[in-house]
């Protein structure tokens, strides 16, 4: 992680893969990431920890499984949303989005428990930033 003051627009443009987010930086255990979306994710939850979505570019969608049926939020730009942990949800973005994303270090993208994984999804932890 670098001491100096990072800018998110940069470091967006610093790579072209989907739904493959890149850290940014750290905050105590927590990893920041940014990512660019398009199309749907799949089904997963996060057993263990909540997951905090912040759009900067475009407009995301997260479809819920809640107790009480299903629901999804829309996020314009600008806007923050933290999905609960345990609660299965499907992010995605039909027109592309760029995003950040707050949790543990170590977090995998497709959670603890997530549906098949479809080639255009990144399985990963997070991948370092490389400007």
């Amino acid at each position: 992680m670098s001491s100096e003051p990072l800018s998110l627009g940069q470091a967006l443009a610093s790579f072209d893969a989907l739904w493959s987010p890149r850290i940014v930086t750290r905050v105590n255990d927590y990893d920041v990431r940014v990512a660019k979306v398009e199309g749907e994710h799949l089904w997963h939850a996060h057993d263990d920890t909540d997951e905090f979505f912040l759009v900067l570019e475009g407009e995301l969608r997260i479809a819920l499984r809640e107790p009480a049926g299903e629901r999804t939020v829309l996020l314009p730009q600008g806007a923050v949303f933290t999905v609960p942990r345990g609660v299965e949800h499907k992010p995605s973005a039909p027109s592309g989005a760029a995003i950040l994303m707050f949790e543990p270090a170590g977090t995998p993208t497709v959670g603890d428990r997530h549906d098949d994984i479809p080639d255009h999804v990144d399985a990963t932890t997070g991948h370092p930033l490389t400007t």
